[in-house]
């Protein structure tokens, strides 16, 4: 099986990609990724020495480019990560956000029409659902949760999700989509909550936190997500929706402190900065779903997956020293410099 993996170089997918070509000996398995500021070649170096494994550097909205690697490698089953995925660009500037996660995905998925293929995943957010209430522990997102953005970025992955969507009703095509919780772990960007403490913490620099700190999220190790979607392509009902959540629910505050105790740092480090434009409260993903009909469930406690986790930005230093000495420390002086 030849199995073409978009995004493949961020976060997320370059975990698919490694999980894909530990477990799979014989697939072939393609990365395309246009390798913006969240995309390193460095974070593929291994997979680089894997002959089952090829890489394009191309923009998922460069149709003719999209096109030519579909009629060349004709893969069976597209897995699209693909997507502007931080909420306060999405603020400062919405219209990247539409071109790649909206536009982008109906590149691939015309290609996928005209080339054939057997299974469409596009990878979403729970965010698309908006957010839940502090004061209510018993409320979840499950599949048909009504969907109520927030922010560009989620309504872009809204939109995503349903032309996605339509593709199957109108033109039959093999679709599935998956919506998950926070992910957390090895090679994730250090603008994202986690990463960013663990970093600026072993910098002793101020560890900046929205509001007070008290928006929760549903944690998922990003292992686990990728054994989930692994799963869903395989054995997936076709134009099924699947959320996938890590029972892992933390306030952002406790996650900051937790860091701070497992690098013996100080909690005087941490500075609370102006909350962000619509912030949603709390997410909470029922996977009954997913476990019903699959088989899965989230392997990874929260309080092992974080220590994993810190101890993978101990190890490889040199892996995330060189992305905050970029383009990425003027954006970070953009967001929290002033605030």
């Amino acid at each position: 099986m030849t199995i073409l993996v978009t995004g493949g170089a961020g976060f997320i997918g370059s975990n698919f990609v490694y999980h894909m070509l530990g477990k799979y000996s014989d697939y072939k398995i393609l990365c395309v990724d246009c390798l913006t500021y969240a995309g390193n070649m460095s974070t593929l170096a291994e997979a680089m020495k894997n002959p089952n494994f090829k890489f394009f550097k191309t923009n998922i909205c460069d149709r003719k480019a999209i096109y030519e690697i579909f009629e060349t490698e004709k893969p069976d089953v597209v897995v699209n990560f693909a997507a502007e995925s931080h909420v306060d660009r999405s603020i400062d500037n919405p219209e990247v956000f539409l071109q790649t996660n909206i536009l982008g995905t109906q590149v691939l998925m015309d290609a996928c029409r005209k080339y054939g293929i057997t299974r469409y995943h596009q990878v979403s957010t729970d965010e698309v659902y908006g957010d839940l209430p502090l004061d209510r522990p018993d409320l979840f997102f499950t599949e048909e949760t009504p969907i109520h953005t927030s922010s560009p970025y989620s309504a872009s992955k809204a939109s995503a999700d349903l032309l996605v969507q339509a593709y199957n009703r109108t033109f039959g095509l093999p679709v599935t989509i998956s919506r998950c919780s926070n992910n957390y772990g090895s090679y994730h960007f250090p603008e994202k909550l986690i990463p960013l403490m663990i970093v600026n913490a072993l910098n002793d620099k101020p560890l900046p936190v929205y509001g007070e700190g008290l928006n929760v999220r549903d944690w998922l190790y990003v292992e686990d997500h990728c054994k989930a979607i692994d799963l869903i392509i395989h054995k997936g009902h076709v134009g099924e929706v699947y959320n996938i959540g890590g029972h892992n629910e933390m306030r952002n505050i406790d996650i900051v402190k937790i860091i701070c105790k497992a690098l013996d740092k100080p909690e005087s480090l941490i500075t609370y900065v102006t909350d962000r434009k619509g912030h949603d409260m709390r997410y909470a993903i029922d996977p009954t779903k997913i476990h019903d009909e699959l088989g899965w469930l989230p392997e990874t406690k929260f309080a092992d997956g974080i220590q994993k986790t810190i101890q993978w930005y101990l190890d490889n230093k040199g892996w995330w020293e060189t992305i905050i000495s970029g383009e990425y420390q003027n954006y970070y002086e953009k967001m929290y410099g002033n605030r």
